[in-house]
């Protein structure tokens, strides 16, 4: 009986051996099952700033939709036409696939490490939050460019045909998110450390990031929800961004470089100049920022190439070098922008602790500061009577459209809803000469794609906006 026992145990052990080695040998231990929720968030705030940044007219033309630039040669997106690229398909590739995804797995793998202790527990729900934080961005995002989207199904896997959802009650449940999350952050224990790209695990950054996000949100919504754009940013603005805090991407250069070096530099190819549009204002204004925006062309003037219009590149500015660096790094969300918006809510009569000249002037003097001016380039240039809140034309929409759109320079999502908000800058941003209709966009048409393969859903949403148009606005664009 003793023998047959230790057979037994002999065989047991070599079935679990064996069992073992298989697996071993089955097991790829270079490419791990499960990717630890830092990492895909770390990916995922590199794909958003890289979408961000690039200027690749199969990816992002909202450096062209604002004006910021033009082509020089080959002119169609210049002109709006969205249908000859898959630019709509790519947002939403980019920004469901690439970021929601990666971030919604980040989370689920962060919350399924065991956290023992008050501080494991308390980093790990800090974790949480931070992601939360950046879906929300993302989500606004997408609704700024084309209205209702998919919200609540999107990343349901098990659907592979979401409902898209109201636009303004995604808006009004962001609010929310944002609130739990500012709430929930904990700035007395850390989070990612430097697997976060933005602000190194910086918690109480962190909170301050939403609740400039919260301004943000919420300053869209004043014409169509006063009480709550107004309660939203009383609540929110003290806690945002102070001056000089910024949320960005800094790129380390070599593989990992600014996809504006990549696509202008490293690809050899000469495809954008500033516009007119805004190098003519610049002119006009003697804007001390026209050195850090563009080259001078034939080293004597600043000149934009006509928007829409074949510009061959060495007759105009060009691209300022610095713009064009490896290693530039590209705003997120930042002061100056916190500062335009309070600016905003101040003439709307919100209490946000100071006047709309108050705000006008930061956020000019932000801009100034950041691009690499000095305090002698903001007092002359907030004395010139154009510029000075008191003196420049026009209403207080015009005075802070114009100065935030120019601030914005190659932020295009920011000077575009600027400009769909306010109904300025102060030439209204002329249409381009080509375009169908005769209008800049008010959105971004929904995915070809999303027509075939989601086509009860789309003829939905596209009603429930009033058409799948470009000159279609969004339902906080009340101008």
């Amino acid at each position: 009986m003793k023998k047959i026992y230790l057979i037994l145990l002999v065989l047991i052990g070599m079935s679990i051996s064996c069992t073992k080695n298989f697996e071993d040998f089955n097991t790829d231990k270079k490419r791990p099952v499960e990717v630890p929720g830092g990492y895909l968030f770390a990916n995922a705030q590199v794909a958003l700033g890289n979408h961000t940044a690039t200027p690749n007219v199969n990816l992002n033309i909202l450096k062209l939709i604002a004006q910021y630039w033009t082509e020089t040669t080959y002119t169609d997106e210049a002109n709006y036409d969205l249908a000859n690229r898959a630019i709509m398909a790519n947002q939403f590739l980019i920004y469901y696939r690439n970021v929601l995804n990666d971030l919604e797995d980040a989370i689920q793998s962060i919350a399924a490490e065991a956290a023992v202790g008050d501080e494991a527990i308390a980093v790990q729900n800090n974790r949480i939050y931070i992601i939360d934080l950046v879906e929300v961005y993302v989500y606004q995002t997408l609704v700024d460019y084309f209205g209702n989207i998919p919200y609540t199904q999107a990343l349901d896997i098990n659907n592979i045909n979401p409902g898209y959802d109201d636009a303004l009650t995604i808006y009004k449940d962001l609010l929310a998110r944002l609130g739990a999350d500012v709430a929930g952050l904990n700035d007395g224990y850390g989070s990612f450390g430097t697997n976060d790209q933005y602000f190194q695990g910086d918690v109480a950054m962190w909170k301050k990031f939403g609740n400039t996000l919260k301004v943000r949100i919420a300053i869209n919504l004043a014409d169509v929800d006063n009480t709550l754009a107004k309660t939203t940013i009383e609540e929110a603005y003290a806690g945002a961004f102070a001056p000089g805090e910024i949320c960005q991407i800094v790129y380390p250069g070599g593989t990992q470089s600014n996809p504006m070096f990549q696509e202008m530099i490293q690809s050899g190819r000469h495809d954008f100049v500033p516009a007119n549009t805004i190098v003519d204002i610049m002119n006009t204004l003697e804007d001390p920022r026209r050195a850090f925006y563009f080259t001078m062309a034939g080293d004597t003037a600043y000149i934009g190439g006509p928007y829409g219009e074949d510009c061959p590149f060495s007759q105009f500015s060009h691209v300022a070098d610095a713009i064009q660096g490896e290693k530039y790094p590209m705003v997120i969300l930042d002061y100056t922008e916190l500062a335009f918006y309070l600016a905003e809510a101040a003439e709307r009569n919100y209490s946000v602790g100071g006047t709309a000249e108050f705000y006008y002037n930061y956020g000019i003097g932000s801009s100034i500061v950041h691009w690499g001016g000095t305090e002698a380039d903001i007092i002359a240039y907030l004395s010139n009577p154009a510029v000075n809140y008191a003196s420049a034309a026009g209403t207080w929409q015009q005075k802070i459209g114009t100065q935030a759109w120019l601030a914005f320079y190659i932020r295009g999502m920011e000077g575009w809803n600027t400009w769909r908000r306010l109904d300025f800058p102060a030439f209204n941003l002329p249409p381009a000469p080509n375009s169908d209709d005769g209008q800049v966009p008010k959105r971004f048409l929904y995915p070809i794609n999303e027509q075939t393969l989601n086509a009860a859903n789309y003829y939905e949403a596209a009603d429930a906006i009033g058409g799948d148009l470009m000159s279609t606005k969004l339902f906080w664009d009340k101008h």
